[in-house]
């Protein structure tokens, strides 16, 4: 039995295979019909969510399985402090494959060590969202045909932003991707992402010119600047709308470039652009409901074939330890009382990759 926590679970064959299965039930849905029957998917969502809760609910459906919703954390026991790993171990006894968000960087981690079914990542703070990069992968899979020597324009909040995170983690491992990535400089990526990626091999260019990167993009992706994510609410309010995507800055965008945006927008995105040709952010949320079809469908597959839990590299190569504390104040371990603190040999933080702090 495996869980998706994060896009890098997922081998590159593996994603691949995954939208090749995807494809199939596009144009084949009749296969797929009774797949998942007598299946149920629980979707346990602790933020608010339209699209990503109600397109894993719509996948469950079409493939004949059935679903238990918590809407929210107002409709769930954490409001009476029951603590992650106890909710999954009793979920665990009423569905058969869970699909979490979480506001709680690595909390999806603890759900997945905590649960004898599998668990999907649908967003745990601002760490990751594997399966919009799904969605997103097999956006632009279908437009060009291919995932590689590609120029992705990423713009906005790139510092919080899970859903850039975990796209340019899936995409730097094709070959020939360049990633221009546009955003003001308190919302620029983190410098150890853009070590990675260029370890990796992928050019990476920062600005904070949207004019200046549009030419160039294949690829535009606009982010919306998360009130949710900053404590400090004059902070937002001043970088809150730094970039708007409207036609006259599409005129400078190339006639076979496209506009994605995991949604919701928030001003990022002129109205106008709708009717631009270029426009997929609204595709998008189609091919999120055929990606994680194809998800739930391989992992129920992959559970009945090897139902015991595999264990996490995360877990397996880490300490636990109370002399220690994430330096993340949105990690799950300064939140969640059951979490004891796991640190890697690179001396970070198990569950969301920040570095910890001593407390001597």
């Amino acid at each position: 039995m495996r869980s998706l926590i994060d896009i890098s679970d997922l081998s590159v064959a593996e994603i691949d295979e995954l939208m090749r299965c995807a494809h199939d039930m596009i144009s084949h849905p009749e296969k797929y019909e009774g797949v998942a029957k007598n299946k149920i998917l629980s979707t346990l969502f602790y933020e608010p969510s339209t699209r990503t809760r109600l397109s894993f609910e719509a996948a469950m459906y079409h493939l004949g399985g059935h679903v238990l919703s918590v809407p929210s954390a107002a409709h769930s026991s954490a409001t009476k402090g029951e603590t992650i790993a106890d909710t999954l171990a009793v979920i665990s006894n009423y569905a058969d494959i869970v699909a979490m968000r979480h506001p709680q960087d690595g909390a999806a981690l603890v759900a997945a060590t905590a649960s004898r079914v599998p668990v999907i990542n649908a967003g745990d703070g601002g760490h990751f969202h594997p399966t919009q990069t799904l969605a997103d992968l097999l956006t632009i899979e279908r437009e060009f045909g291919r995932l590689s020597d590609l120029r992705i324009v990423a713009v906005g909040d790139l510092l919080y932003g899970r859903t850039v995170h975990s796209l340019l983690h899936a995409l730097m491992r094709y070959p020939g991707n360049t990633f221009i990535m546009v955003s003001p400089e308190e919302l620029r990526l983190p410098g150890d992402f853009v070590a990675r990626l260029r370890a990796a091999g992928s050019e990476v260019v920062e600005t904070t010119s949207l004019t200046q990167a549009l030419p160039q993009a294949d690829v535009i992706y606009m982010t919306r600047v998360q009130q949710e994510r900053f404590e400090d609410r004059e902070q937002y309010e001043r970088l809150n709308g730094a970039y708007e995507l409207n036609a006259q800055a599409m005129t400078h965008a190339s006639s076979t470039s496209i506009v994605m945006h995991p949604l919701p927008r928030v001003g990022e995105i002129a109205t106008e652009v709708d009717h631009d040709p270029r426009a997929r952010y609204f595709e998008q949320t189609y091919n999120g409901k055929m990606m994680r079809m194809a998800l739930i469908y391989s992992l129920l597959r992959d559970a009945h074939d090897h139902p015991q839990p595999l264990p996490r590299h995360e877990i397996a190569d880490s300490m636990l330890t109370d002399e220690y504390r994430c330096s993340n104040t949105r990690c799950v371990t300064n939140h969640d009382r059951d979490v004891v603190l796991r640190i890697t040999g690179q001396s970070l933080c198990a569950y969301c990759d920040y570095p910890v702090v001593s407390l001597r």
